[in-house]
Parts: structure tokens; C-alpha cells; sequence
């Protein structure tokens, strides 16, 4: 019987890490890291075109960063959401990324969150969350299962103290989502089958 599993970001990330730039003063700038990631990532092979940061809000500093690894893991729950809060977590020495409040902190991410980062995100303390854009599109282009996502997610993360943020990067998001469905990538759906 297994009893631990330990995720960290994929080799081709750690070795790119040191040229990659630790302050992006705008959300812009941000996103803009955001959608190359998630464009390098399934070319590399690791998961879907998914990519995520923490980032200080007040300076720009970037706390973590994270892709989706579920392929080169094994684990369904790798997504990129879910490796980049835990390192923020872990970073900051709290599961709780609001418990500082002299340290506003943010998760920007290519597309609104599936139903299980939905949760994550909520769950986490961010208080701000940045994303491309929502809606069908990313399903239609890649062919992923969100999950059945509540059509007032960005209201139900307003109601908690989470700022919402949308369409940022929004068609560079796309082309990467419109890339990776005309690519021979495996598109990983427990259930609903592959393709």
C-alpha cells in the first residue's frame, strides 16, 4: 500500500526557474508568463495547457508558479492551480495565503478554475484571482471536462473576499487552448473516455 506521493514542478520548469523573471509589476505582464508556461507545458508532455502563479499583489513578487503535471505524476489532482498554492503555502509557512494582511496575495491562471480548483482556490486564502477568461471555450477547443462549474463561481468567490478578476490575456489564452486541441495531446477525462 502507498502511503505518500510528493508532486514538484517538471524538470524542463526547474531548469528555465533562474531565467524566468521573479517580479511582473502588471496583470498583464503576469498572464503573459501564465500562457507561455501553459503553451510549454503540454509540449514537454506533463499535462494539459495549464499554468498558474501566486503573486504579491501590493509588489508584483512572484511567490510560485505552477503547471499541470498530471501526466508526468499520475495524480488527477496536479493540476496547476493546486501545485502552485501549494507551493505559496508552502513558501510562506501557511495554508492560509491571506492570513498576512500586509501581504495581499493573488492566483492568476490561464482559464476560471475547473470544479475541484474552484474549491482549492476558495479554500486557499488568495485574495485576488486573475484569469483569462470563463466560459465553454476551453472545453470546446481542448476537449477537457470542467465539471459542473455554478454559473455565479465569480460572485460565490466575491462573497468570500476574493476579488475576481477576468480577461486578462484572454486571446493568447485561446490560441493556446485552440494549439493544444489541434494537437496530437492526450486529453485525460476519467469516465468520459480519452482522446
Amino acid at each position: 500500500m502507498q502511503t505518500e506521493f510528493t508532486l514538484s514542478l517538471p524538470p524542463w520548469l526547474l531548469a528555465a526557474l533562474p531565467t524566468l523573471p521573479t517580479v511582473l509589476a502588471t496583470v498583464d505582464e503576469r498572464m503573459a508568463l501564465v500562457n507561455a508556461l501553459a503553451a510549454q507545458n503540454y509540449r514537454e508532455g506533463n499535462g494539459g495547457p495549464f499554468a498558474a502563479l501566486v503573486v504579491d499583489t501590493g509588489t508584483g513578487e512572484v511567490v510560485s508558479m505552477g503547471v499541470n503535471v498530471v501526466l508526468s505524476s499520475g495524480v488527477a489532482g496536479a493540476h496547476a492551480e493546486v501545485m502552485a498554492l501549494g507551493l505559496a503555502q508552502r513558501a510562506t509557512g501557511s495554508w492560509d495565503l491571506g492570513a498576512d494582511p500586509e501581504r495581499p496575495l493573488e492566483l492568476v491562471v490561464n482559464w476560471r478554475p475547473c470544479v475541484m480548483c474552484y474549491g482549492a482556490t476558495m479554500w486557499s486564502g488568495v485574495r485576488r484571482l486573475v484569469v483569462a477568461g470563463s466560459g465553454a471555450e476551453l472545453e470546446e477547443l481542448t476537449g477537457f471536462d470542467e465539471g459542473p462549474m455554478r454559473e455565479d463561481w465569480a460572485e460565490q468567490f466575491e462573497a468570500r473576499g476574493i476579488s475576481v478578476v477576468q480577461g486578462v490575456g484572454r486571446t493568447e489564452a485561446l490560441q493556446v487552448f485552440r494549439d493544444y486541441g489541434q494537437a496530437d495531446a492526450l486529453v485525460y477525462n476519467a469516465r468520459g473516455g480519452a482522446s
